[in-house]
């Protein structure tokens, strides 16, 4: 096997071709037009919108649509060349959803880890009064970044769930659309890419939310934020159209919509909000980028732009985008509760459709984050109570979760203590205290403890829970145990001491404070969990990687799940079903004499009858 044959060798030598050619051409129009030949901003973002173009068609991602335009047979292998061993699937342009999912999670993962260590450093900064080692600039510019990442690694994340387990849940051998999949996951490494460069590049220290005026005078750094993030942003919109169409279009037969998991239900929400919400903050970031290349007065208030407005664009996605974050998060909460209490999700009908009503309620509650920034005050009253609403359809879920532990055969294994500490995560960071603890430490904790409780904590019990159908291992059950300790442990000592910051006065997003103030202490031990919690995720990734190299063989269905996924071998099939498969019957039928999901035919794996 030679290198040049895996897609992302290609990609990247074709790539940083077309970056130097667009950079090249936009300095000889520079010259012709009377200009000096290089400035910063201009010149590296013709390059590098040129560059992605080349790198998606070195990576082959274009191959099948040219040879359909030249009306030639364009075949598209399901996988990389027999002759390349199987990973170098993982490294090229492969349709299959699974291959998509897994290399969307390792992506996520990595991200994760880059942020979270961006995070500690700063952390070591505010431990103590005083400047110990960084200046405020590159503090700034280190959380601004731990900010953007973590979400995009989030969105990464999500989609990697939603890829590997939607078709397989739903009974189709893929997604809708396989190359544009592919597509939709390969604009994001040259995302990561940029984020990581914008460090170097100056950096900026805007906070994650880019405001004008700050993000219109930072260094290049911001620049590529802006395109990085619009990537990701690219990339989730491609994604959703194609979990709908999936959805909609390729349900087994007999899936009606009440039969289908809670996490699909979950999929469909967040692919809506996705699909229509992630078009406005894409628009916010490229008339910024637009102003800051251009001149253009979309924001600047001596241009008759206003400020304002960016924040209207900005927060009209970026709220409806924390539901984006939880909403699969809380999806995964559904399917692990009846299989670890042996009972049927309790209210399914309610739960199902609390999805979409978290997801209409995400839609109308954006104001609340500018209820300090100069909105017209007769707005804070309606934004007040659509925020309470919201609270209405994820108490059904709470509760739903509740009611089906009762009187259970529980089992605390390790997803299921995830799921334990989510709910209890998410039920302390739903606690709504806005207007006069604005841009306080309690926002941070608020924040935090909706993101780890509806998305992070979900997340290591869907790995720990489907894990064996990945790789046909099984994690370690008693490393797992104890990292949640630490992990729960760690963040309760973070972020528990932030509530108390934020009430007593501490803004974010600052390298120092007064000693006066009495903050030290509690800043001190705040940091003591975040690194417990970093070590936790220390052991996660052992556990991970040695687990997928050395772990114990994992039965076909090892917690005896109803759900689709665990009713053919693991790893699935190539296609994933030899026979699609028919459903007869409710996926959380534990305790009901006879109950069964789904009839596969000429299975290798038949459906389990599990009580």
């Amino acid at each position: 096997m030679t290198f040049w044959r895996l897609g992302i060798i290609r990609g990247i030598v074709v790539g940083l071709a077309g970056s130097g050619l667009g950079m090249g051409v936009t300095m000889l129009l520079r010259i012709a037009l009377g200009l000096t030949a290089w400035k910063a901003g201009p010149v590296t973002a013709v390059g590098t919108v040129v560059g992605i173009l080349f790198y998606l068609a070195g990576l082959g991602a274009f191959k099948y649509w040219l040879g359909w335009v030249r009306r030639r047979a364009a075949e598209e292998p399901q996988a990389t060349e027999p002759t390349q061993p199987h990973w170098a699937r993982y490294l090229s342009f492969d349709i299959n959803h699974k291959t998509i999912g897994i290399q969307y999670l390792v992506t996520s993962l990595l991200v994760i880890i880059v942020a979270g260590i961006y995070q500690l450093i700063a952390r070591l900064e505010t431990s103590q009064p005083g400047l110990q080692f960084l200046s405020p600039n590159t503090y700034n510019s280190l959380v601004s970044l731990h900010g953007i990442m973590m979400l995009s690694g989030v969105l990464l994340g999500i989609a990697g769930m939603m890829n590997y387990l939607v078709p397989l849940m739903i009974g189709a051998r893929d997604m809708a659309f396989p190359r544009l999949n592919a597509i939709s996951y390969w604009l994001t490494p040259p995302a990561v890419l940029l984020f990581l460069f914008s460090l170097p590049a100056g950096g900026f220290d805007t906070g994650w939310t880019a405001y004008p005026p700050l993000s219109l005078r930072a260094p290049l750094g911001m620049q590529l934020m802006l395109i990085a993030f619009y990537l990701v942003g690219w990339s989730s919109i491609l994604g959703s159209i194609n979990f709908l169409t999936t959805i909609f279009k390729m349900r087994a037969p007999g899936m009606s919509l009440f039969r289908m998991p809670i996490f699909i239900w979950a999929t469909i929400a967040t692919a809506l909000l996705q699909l229509v919400f992630t078009q406005f903050v894409g628009i916010a970031f490229l008339m910024l980028l637009l102003e800051r290349l251009t001149g253009l007065g979309f924001f600047d208030p001596d241009k008759g732009g206003n400020v304002i407005l960016f924040q209207h664009l900005f927060w009209f996605y970026s709220h409806p985008a924390v539901y984006i974050f939880v909403l699969p998060g809380l999806g995964v909460i559904s399917e692990v509760v009846p299989v670890f209490s042996r009972k049927p999700l309790f209210g399914y009908k309610a739960v199902a459709i609390s999805s979409l009503g978290i997801a209409f309620g995400g839609m109308i509650v954006w104001g609340h984050h500018m209820f300090a920034a100069g909105m017209e005050e007769w707005l804070r009253v309606p934004f007040m109570f659509t925020t309470l609403l919201v609270a209405v359809p994820t108490g059904i879920k709470i509760f739903s979760w509740l009611a089906t532990m009762w009187l259970g055969k529980i089992h605390l294994e390790t997803p299921m203590l995830f799921v334990i500490s989510a709910i209890v995560v998410f039920l302390i960071g739903g606690i709504p205290v806005d207007l006069y603890i604005h841009d306080t430490y309690w926002v941070v904790a608020h924040f935090h403890s909706t993101l780890f409780g509806g998305f992070v904590f979900p997340m290591m019990a869907a790995i720990h829970f489907w894990f064996p159908k990945v790789t046909g291992r099984l994690l370690d059950e008693r490393l797992g145990k104890r990292y949640w300790t630490v992990m729960t442990v760690g963040f309760l000592v973070t972020y528990l001491p932030m509530f108390w910051l934020g009430l007593n006065g501490m803004r974010r997003r600052i390298a120092d404070y007064d000693p006066a103030l009495g903050l030290g202490t509690m800043n001190t031990v705040a940091t003591i969990g975040g690194y417990l919690t970093g070590l936790a995720m220390l052991l996660f990734f052992i556990n991970l990687v040695v687990s997928a190299r050395r772990g114990a063989p994992a039965p076909a269905n090892p917690w005896h799940s109803q759900t689709l996924e665990w009713q053919v071998s693991s790893p699935p099939p190539e296609e994933n079903f030899v026979t699609i498969p028919q459903i007869v019957g409710s996926p959380y039928g534990y305790g009901i004499p006879g109950s069964r999901h789904a009839l596969i035919p000429m299975s290798s794996q038949p459906p389990e009858e599990v009580s």
